[in-house]
């Protein structure tokens, strides 16, 4: 079988999974990069020829390029996820990157906001117009509700409940998340000012965040938002995923066990969600530490 042709019809397998439109826009990326790689370099065109040589020199041409090894690692997944659907559907017997050796990638501490600063984001927005009213309500939510840039876009008034909102993750998975009292007063407003601002108007949108024209956000509509609130409130590096760490942090300072947590920021892996709390330092857990003592506890 041609692997170009193998590859067209994994795409529309990943398209059918519902995986996002960034995913597939990456993922279609690097398998033409594979394609290219594997005809021009190797001289294979079947895939049932490639082996774990020729992927060892793809993963090597990746290197001499300068890529850093999480890229390398994170690009490598992506070829491994193929060449085990090949194996389920039966196109061939082994994975030929059970064989290939990555490249060691060092724990990178991922650091979130402070309270300070999530809290000056928060109020840097008006009370006044459309606009920094939602943003206003965006950050709100990201702070806490952890939730991703692409689930603030997407989720619908449907969603959200008195005290939820029902959020549809990566790969389509649900999940439930709390809305605080605080976080629902701040949604309440902006619903009302909402709907006086699009009185009068065409909305076809389902979406509960709406730019100014009524259609539905942009990935960089929300960076840009973001990065507003930081130049504002004079925080460097302002990202929408570094609400999901500050969320994390939090809530393990609160009390949340990492398993609870895992499932609220929708990680199919515990280890995932541990990365995110790297960034506590010594000082959170002496402080969480006394509030946990057991003996201190029964002494209550």
């Amino acid at each position: 079988m041609l692997l170009e042709d193998v590859l067209e019809e994994y795409y529309y397998h990943c398209l059918a999974s519902g995986f996002t439109d960034k995913t597939m826009i990456n993922k279609n990326q690097e398998y033409k990069q594979l394609n290219k790689f594997i005809i021009e370099e190797r001289q294979v065109t079947e895939l049932e020829s490639i082996t774990h040589h020729d992927l060892k020199s793809y993963i090597r041409s990746k290197q001499m390029s300068g890529l850093q090894p999480s890229s390398i690692v994170s690009m490598s997944k992506q070829v491994r996820a193929f060449f085990s659907w090949c194996v389920k559907e039966e196109y061939i017997q082994i994975n030929p990157m059970d064989k290939v050796t990555l490249p060691k990638v060092g724990t990178k501490m991922l650091t979130g906001y402070t309270t300070q600063e999530v809290t000056t984001m928060i109020n840097c927005f008006n009370n006044k117009e459309y606009l920094e009213i939602r943003n206003k309500a965006i950050v709100s939510l990201m702070a806490d509700c952890g939730l991703r840039s692409i689930e603030i876009r997407r989720f619908t008034h449907s969603s959200i409940h008195d005290n939820f909102i029902l959020i549809s993750g990566k790969g389509n998975k649900e999940r439930i998340v709390n809305l605080s009292s605080i976080v629902k007063k701040t949604l309440i407003k902006y619903e009302r000012v909402k709907k006086q601002y699009f009185k009068g108007k065409n909305v076809p949108y389902e979406n509960y965040f709406l730019n100014y024209r009524g259609e539905e956000m942009s990935h960089v509509g929300i960076h840009n938002l973001v990065k507003e609130a930081g130049r504002r409130a004079k925080v460097k590096e302002a990202r929408p995923h570094k609400f999901r760490h500050f969320f994390a942090v939090q809530s393990l300072l609160n009390g949340i066990d990492i398993y609870s947590l895992s499932k609220l920021l929708g990680h199919s892996e515990v280890n995932t969600t541990e990365r995110y709390l790297t960034s506590l330092n010594v000082k959170d857990l002496l402080e969480d530490s006394v509030k946990t003592s057991p003996l201190t506890n029964m002494k209550k």
